[in-house]
């Protein structure tokens, strides 16, 4: 797999989910947004830049060329096994789900990993560039969690592309200010963290901040007794954000990128 290709393929299905999502939350918003996009959307986009830049500066190969690597020379549990192909990709992307998962609800315990992740959960409204704003920090220190686990594992890259797509795809998903059907969310809930589900996770409430930490898959958050229906408030009402970096003034790239170094940083939210 040519790195030219796995870019092309991360960049336009994330592209693509992105513009969907806008589209349709600025057709038929689920909410009414307490800030709107004006004062949030420059910031927000300007640190998926960073990001970008950040991770492909810093760490060229990425998780993909790790797993690469890892399968050229027989790392990992899964090629010790001899599984079929497609065995080894459907446990792959489960598995680093899991750890995902496992890591998410980490960056909320561990006060120093807190520090970092509290910028993602600080924006004010919940929309679909709330999926992408995630401090350049964070994101490095994910990514060595995923490639670790990737070496650790023997992922496949296959699986490695299928499982950033899905993520990437999702988190914007989840994010964004839109709302399935009444008779249908219950159901696609099962199957996928929907928008309604993954609102809880971004309460100002702390007991619903640490709550619904699935980005893909839902079933770990029931699994594992952290799964939340619906916010006290209803959906309607909810108040998105953390109770610290309140000022809309904060939403700007300079105040983003400090945030992990400034005031309350050893308080939970």
């Amino acid at each position: 797999m040519s790195p030219s290709l796995e870019i092309a393929v991360r960049i336009g299905g994330a592209a693509l989910v992105f513009a969907a999502m806008a589209l349709w939350e600025w057709l038929a918003p689920r909410r009414a947004l307490t800030f709107g996009r004006r004062p949030r959307w420059p910031g927000n986009l300007g640190i998926l830049a960073v990001d970008i830049v950040a991770v492909r500066l810093l760490v060229p190969t990425a998780a993909v060329g790790v797993a690469l690597i890892a399968s050229e020379r027989g790392w990992g549990l899964l090629n010790l096994f001899g599984l079929p192909a497609w065995g080894a990709i459907l446990i792959g992307v489960i598995a680093l789900d899991l750890v995902i998962y496992i890591q998410h609800v980490a960056f909320h315990y561990v006060p120093v990993l807190w520090r970092l992740h509290r910028m993602h959960h600080a924006d004010l409204d919940i929309d679909v560039t709330t999926g992408v704003r995630f401090h350049p920090l964070e994101i490095l220190l994910s990514l060595a969690i995923k490639m670790a686990a990737v070496l650790a594992l023997g992922v496949p890259a296959v699986a490695v592309l299928i499982f950033e797509v899905l993520l990437n795809a999702t988190s914007v998903f989840n994010h964004s200010n839109v709302a399935l059907p009444a008779w249908l969310e219950p159901m696609v809930r099962w199957i996928v963290v929907t928008p309604q589900m993954h609102q809880v996770h971004h309460s100002i409430e702390r007991v619903e901040t640490n709550s619904n930490f699935g980005f893909n898959m839902p079933w770990w958050d029931r699994l594992f007794g952290t799964y939340r229906a619906r916010p006290a408030a209803g959906e309607q009402y909810v108040v998105i954000g953390l109770p610290i970096f309140r000022d809309i003034a904060e939403s700007t790239i300079v105040h983003l990128l400090t945030q992990p170094f400034r005031d309350d940083g050893n308080r939970q939210l």
